[in-house]
């Protein structure tokens, strides 16, 4: 045997370094490192939580924040722009890498000055605010520059919207605005700012105080549904506000629908309202409630993002909580309108008008769960796939793990039976059934090139965590052009949070980008157009 001939930079086993540039990934494969830029959009959309198939949630954290540390010395003005425009454009399920990633920022020297000017846009809502506060002492005190910012986030308000920041969002993780207050000091020229900084922290009543929150304390105070009816409709209250008793009564949810409830509220209380009587098949406030939920303005405006309504359409569809919080007989209208809205909430896409192959890493790794929701990163990935499928005509959908001995078997690579004229819930089934082996990202480009498949551009939905195959990925594209004559793209969609890509970064036709950012389908079709 001649053992140079182990050494094929064309053909090289995915255990083994194919390019220098490669580092071994935690299944022991070698996949190519991401840039620290690349590493923190994961971080921010995708978060830790739940970890990763590899990783406990704290080891998978601890190697983000490194990549924190880096930048705050080295670039806080792209650290903050990015988490800036992670949160405001609602790209990310959840706020809280964001926040964490600011007030980790806010204690460098080089970045804090960046992320306390940033707080106001990161940190929205109350809630928000308390979260920030929480994590920053984990990292400095409060010195004089955190209690300006904070100082800020209350007088920069109008009085009526502090009022309704203060009686909606009261208290989280041990803080309240009581606490906040009396640690910033503000000062506010603002009569009613005034007022409402003092009924915070001593419950005094001035004259200047916001009627919003003499209909909150007097909710609070009421037993009679009657009254609750006429608190909410008088003073906009929103089901915050009011008191537990006040949320089992379907004439307080009748009131609060004419009033308005927000997007994301309604998504998370159709279970509630569907129990109370409020959403039968016919009548009620079924046919008002299904069109603010398809409402792509609505959605919009409210940074819906699309996980988000993935979830509360597996939710409710399921008609049982995942908290054991009860059970529901689901509305069919309603059903329809959350998987309706989850294509949305993803905004206009454009298609492509090229061939494409979305391939679906369905390997046992991909079992991990998507930013701690409900979800798991394979069930994410072919919602994706869903939102391609609806787009472009040319696009077909694949599953994959890998070859068995380096033969084909039954599970390697099959053709993923889901389609956007099925529910969402019954093509995540499909998802779900399909049996789980290794990882060999190569097997689409493979496939392809030994079907002889013309395809322009391969999307991978992958946790990069390959390791099965005999050769690499990147390589298996090189050879797929060369056989096809096609100058075939790939498109990976990273579903995890950790530091592999198997996109070449140096090859301009292939594009790493954030599994489930919701700008994803859209960067897509206009890297496959060339745009």
């Amino acid at each position: 045997m001649d053992v140079l001939r182990a050494f094929n930079l064309r053909r090289t086993a995915q255990t083994s370094r194919a390019d220098r540039r490669q580092r071994k990934n935690a299944a022991g494969g070698y996949a190519f490192t991401l840039d620290d830029a690349a590493r923190l959009r994961r971080f921010l959309v995708l978060g830790v939580d739940g970890g990763s198939y590899y990783a406990a949630p704290r080891d998978l954290a601890v190697d983000n924040v490194e990549v924190l540390v880096r930048m705050a010395e080295s670039d806080p003005e792209t650290l903050v722009s990015t988490i800036v425009e992670v949160s405001t454009a609602g790209l990310a399920p959840k706020q809280n890498a964001a926040l964490f990633a600011l007030a980790y920022a806010a204690s460098v020297p080089e970045s804090s000055a960046l992320a306390l000017a940033a707080l106001p846009r990161v940190a929205r809502t109350g809630t928000h605010l308390f979260q920030f506060a929480t994590y920053v002492e984990q990292f400095r005190g409060w010195g004089r520059g955190l209690r300006r910012a904070v100082a800020g986030w209350y007088t920069e308000k109008e009085a009526g919207a502090l009022a309704y920041q203060a009686v909606k969002y009261r208290q989280r993780d041990g803080w309240t605005h009581r606490d906040l207050l009396r640690l910033a000091h503000p000062v506010a020229s603002d009569p009613g700012l005034r007022d409402t900084f003092a009924w915070i922290v001593n419950g005094s009543v001035g004259d200047e105080l916001p009627t919003l929150v003499e209909g909150f304390v007097q909710a609070q105070a009421a037993t009679q549904v009657a009254d609750w009816v006429r608190l909410v409709r008088q003073h906009g209250l929103s089901w915050e506000m009011l008191p537990d008793a006040a949320l089992g009564e379907p004439a307080v949810w009748d009131a609060l629908l004419d009033v308005g409830v927000p997007q994301t509220a309604l998504m998370r209380q159709l279970p509630r309202l569907t129990r109370l009587g409020l959403l039968p098949d016919m009548g009620g406030r079924t046919d008002e409630v299904t069109a603010q939920l398809g409402d792509g303005d609505r959605l919009r405006k409210a940074r819906v993002h699309p996980v988000s309504v993935l979830v509360a359409q597996r939710t409710y569809s399921s008609g049982r909580s995942a908290r054991g919080a009860g059970t529901w007989t689901p509305t069919q209208k309603v059903a329809d309108a959350l998987d309706a809205a989850f294509y949305t909430a993803f905004g206009a896409v454009q298609p492509s008008g090229k061939r494409t192959l979305l391939a679906v890493d369905v390997s046992g790794s991909m079992g991990a769960p998507v930013s701690g929701m409900p979800i798991t990163a394979r069930e994410a990935s072919a919602a994706l796939a869903l939102v391609q499928l609806a787009t472009e005509p040319q696009a077909s959908a694949v599953g994959f793990t890998s070859r068995n001995g380096g033969g084909w078997h039954d599970s390697a690579l099959k053709p993923l039976r889901i389609s956007p004229r099925r529910r969402l819930d019954d093509a995540l089934r499909v998802v779900d059934a399909m049996p789980m082996s290794g990882t060999d990202c190569a097997l689409p480009m493979v496939h392809a090139t030994e079907k002889r498949l013309e395809v322009d551009t391969f999307v991978v939905y992958t946790d990069n965590e390959t390791w099965a195959g005999t050769i690499h990925p990147h390589q298996a594209l090189a050879a797929y052009r060369q056989a096809s004559g096609i100058d075939a793209k790939l498109v990976v969609v990273g579903m995890t949070a950790t530091a592999f890509s198997i996109a070449d970064p140096t090859d301009a036709g292939m594009l790493d980008v954030v599994g489930f950012d919701a700008a994803v389908p859209s960067l897509i079709t206009e890297f496959a157009r060339g745009i």
